[in-house]
This record gives C-alpha cells, structure tokens and sequence, in this order.
C-alpha cells in the first residue's frame, strides 16, 4: 500500500486508468495514513472513511465502463472545512457551525467530483478562515508534519498539511489574503490562488467576498494545474464567475521560460525577510535565469499599504458576511437566553472564537457611521492604486517573483499572543488578492531548522499559465524532500527525509 502513497496524483490517475491500482486501493491506503498520522497531526475536522470507500467503489465501476477517462479520476483528495458538502458536515473550524449539514455541494467540489475525485473528508482551518496558522479552529490546532512544534501556516494549514503528510493526493483551500500560498510555503508543498472569477465561489461559505477565491493544494505544480482545470468554468449561480476559454492550464506545463520577463519587487528583500528565505528565493530566480528567463529588479509601490487596506476591507466584508451567523436558522443556538436580544447576543458570544470577534469588531467599526469614508472609502481607494502599480508591472514583466513569507513557520502558540505581527505575515500574498491576479506557491528549499521555504510567482490577470509554466520550470531544477513522519518535537530527525 506504502508505494501508493508514493505517487502524485497524477501519476496515481494513469496507474488506475490502466488497472495497475484500483481507486478503492488508493482510498484504502489514504485511510491507513490517516489512522497512523492524524492523532499527531489534526489536519482534519471530518474523514468519512465509509462515504469515501462507496464513492471510490463507484468511481472504479465507471472507469472501468470508460465512462469516466479524466487525469483524477479515483484519486483521493480532502476538501476545505468553508466548501459546501451535501450531506457531510461544514463547519467553518468554529462551534457556531459545529453540527452543520448542508442541503447542496459547492461549485468547486462537484466539479471535482463529475472528473472522478473520491472525496476523504474535510480539513481543519482557522475559524471562518480568518488567521495564518490553524490555531484558531474550534476543533484544535493543527501541526506541521515537518515538525509537530510548528504551525502548518493558515487559513488552509489543514489541507496543506494534509497534502505533506500524505493523507490525501491533493486538497481544496480557499485563499483570501494568501491562505492557500502561506500554509503552502510553511508545509513545503505547492498551492495556486486563481485569477479573481475563475473558480465559482458558489457553496464556499464568505469571509471577505470581494477577496475570497477557491483554489487546489497539491505536490507538485501538474497536480495543480490538473485540478485547477478540473475546478475552473462559468457558474451562473455566481455573479462573480467568468466565462474563460483558456483554462486547458495543463497545457501550460513545458519546461522552456526562455525569454520569460521576470521581475523581483526591491520592496519584497528588504527589512523584515529572513536571510535565508531571501538566499533561497533569490536562488530560485537564478535557477529561472539559467534557464533563459530574463530577470531585473524594479520597484512596486505601495506595498507597505497593502496590509491596512486589505484589513479594512476584509473585515468590512466579514463583519457583514457573519451577520447571518444568530442562532436563528441554522448553528449553535444558545440554550440560555430570555429574549431574542439575548438569544442572538450569547449565540454570537458563545459560537465564534476571539479572532472572529475582533474582526467582526473591526468590519462593523469601519462601516459605521462617521468612519465609513474614513476607512472603508479610503481602503478600496488604495486597493485601487494597488492593481494600477501591478498593471504597471505587467507591462514590464510577465511573472512576478518574491518571497511567499517573511520567514519559516513559526513556533506553535507564538503568533496568537501578536495578531499585529500575525496580520504582518501576509504582506507578500495580499496585493495578489486585492488585485484579483493569479499567485502560485511552491517549495524552493529548507531553512537550518529543516523547515521549508516558499517561493510565491505572481501573474497578470488570466495569466495563469505563465505562472504554470514558470514553476514547472523552477521544479526541473531541483529534487524536493518530504517530511519524515515517524519524527516529532524539534529532535533534528524531525527534519525533512530525502526521497
């Protein structure tokens, strides 16, 4: 079973397709790195190991019919606790949606599911997705599989660190200011934020829903673009959704950046970068400029706005978002209360955790009267000037390369007790948000401590496959590592084991 778990999800997809492997197969032993690993680690919230043995049992009669002939058909993957899944529980990582059952599947999932894609179970996150590390889950932390001290990055750390300790094939996140690309770069493996519209956000329960965008975590840069295709399309149920002809991505993995304009924001490698992460992320555009890529320097302004704006406005979002959240429909209702004052007062009070309500907090501050101009009509301003410096930068360039984080995954429980210096973290991911472009994450080498490092390539809008090409490119040049999951505690065995 050991050697199905060896294989990217690609490679998992050809094998069954030919009857080498049955999808029941790969479920099962998915199932059993789960049973070893999750005590440890707590990268789900939900696995339903029978749904998802009946599903691979139906997937394997139509395969074998040649009714379903896609990449991913019978490949296991895990999908993000915000994704709407009828008749399996979402529940957002918070108490006040700890029993939900939703009626209906998101867009995203049953695309997934119609390419043959046997669905695991659902991935631990930061409540309603709002944190980096995974910490503030209602159902508990989650661990990095490179080293269990640490955290696995958020909001989407329990499908990253799912992907890296092989407990599925590949995972669905939800990125927001960076939320797919973080956790990506602290678990060491690869995660895509689309083009703003190119996955339906339909069934993925709103944070910030000017920001929100769906996107696949996986391996490597072909299960992505394999399962970004899959996800990708016009959805009529979402007013945001685009209708794209260009989203064959898998066309996009070639091995050729020659004349590929690459640009290194100075703003991105100054103060606050690690020294480490910025020798790897700069070794990573030198391995591109060996290649014929031609790499320069250049300025992008505003940057050190982007964090303020992009609070303002996500907060905004998400103290409106969450006002359906009162214990009226659907979720916790207190069993305490008087009247419905009080009964929506201790819901709210009871049902969300301490970062939910300061960002609550902070969205209805700024929409209030006498500080909406303020704030809220300032911020969407500078978001404004922000996509303008970036379509500056395009005009020059065709890939954006930086750092996707400041330094490594920090200690478990130091980042919780400074939310400041949490917010602090995302300021390389985002700009990519609040202009709506493409951004990739993938692994491009390991700290001293052993722990990975990420570099984030950032595209134009629609221009997807520019970033596609250029990571399968960087990924040529170099072998990877994964985590040894027999290790725990910051023991040095703890480090990543060559494979």
């Amino acid at each position: 079973m050991n050697r199905i778990l060896d294989l990217t999800a690609l490679e998992l997809g050809r094998q069954i397709k030919a009857g080498a492997v049955s999808a029941p197969e790969a479920v099962q032993a998915v199932l059993e790195r789960i049973a070893q690993v999750e005590p440890d680690l707590n990268a789900y919230v939900t696995v339903d190991g029978d749904r998802a043995m009946e599903q691979a049992g139906r997937v394997q009669r139509r395969i074998e019919s040649g009714e379903l002939t896609g990449p991913l058909a019978g490949v296991p993957v895990a999908i993000k606790d915000n994704l709407c899944t009828k008749d399996l529980k979402t529940t957002c990582s918070s108490r006040i949606l700890e029993n939900f059952v939703p009626t209906y599947t998101a867009y995203a999932v049953q695309k997934l599911e119609e390419a043959g894609a046997v669905i695991l179970g659902k991935t631990n996150m930061d409540e309603f997705a709002m944190g980096s590390t995974t910490e503030t889950s209602y159902f508990g932390q989650t661990r990095n599989p490179w080293n269990r001290d640490h955290v696995p990055g958020g909001s989407s750390g329990g499908s990253c660190a799912a992907v890296a300790a092989g407990e599925c094939f590949l995972a669905l996140g939800s990125d927001t200011g960076g939320s797919i690309r973080q956790p990506s770069s602290f678990c060491g493996v690869t995660g895509i934020k689309p083009t703003y519209g190119t996955v339906s956000r339909w069934g993925l329960i709103a944070y910030g829903s000017s920001l929100d965008q769906v996107g696949p975590v996986a391996g490597n840069i072909s299960d992505c673009a394999a399962a970004l295709e899959a996800i990708s399309g016009h959805d009529p149920r979402d007013s945001t959704s685009m209708d794209r002809k260009d989203c064959d991505f898998t066309a996009a993995l070639q091995d050729d950046v020659r004349g590929l304009r690459v640009g290194l924001p100075r703003d991105y490698f100054g103060e606050g970068l690690d020294p480490e992460v910025r020798k790897a992320v700069l070794d990573a555009a030198q391995a591109l400029r060996e290649k014929g890529a031609l790499v320069e320097e250049f300025d992008l302004g505003l940057v050190e706005y982007a964090i303020p704006a992009y609070y303002v406005i996500a907060s905004a979002e998400a103290s409106s978002n969450l006002s359906r959240f009162d214990g009226v429909k659907y979720g916790y209702r207190t069993p305490d209360y008087e009247d419905l004052h009080s009964m929506y007062k201790r819901t709210r009070s009871e049902g969300f955790g301490p970062e939910v309500k300061r960002r609550i907090m902070l969205g209805s501050f700024v929409l209030s009267s006498g500080y909406y101009d303020a704030y809220y009509l300032k911020a969407l301003r500078t978001k404004a000037l922000i996509k303008a410096e970036f379509d500056k930068a395009f005009k020059r360039f065709d890939v954006i390369l930086g750092p996707t984080a400041p330094g490594t995954a920090p200690l478990l429980g130091s980042s919780l007790s400074d939310p400041l210096k949490m917010y602090l973290g995302d300021i390389y991911t985002i700009s990519a948000n609040l202009a709506g472009l493409p951004a990739v994450s993938l692994p491009c080498g390991l700290d001293s401590k052993g722990l990975p490092i990420g570099v984030q390539l950032t595209g134009d809008c629609f221009k997807e496959k520019e970033i596609i090409r250029a990571a399968y490119a960087y990924e040529r040049t170099r072998t990877w590592e994964k985590p040894d999951l027999t290790a725990a505690g910051t023991d040095a065995a703890g480090r990543g084991k060559r494979i």
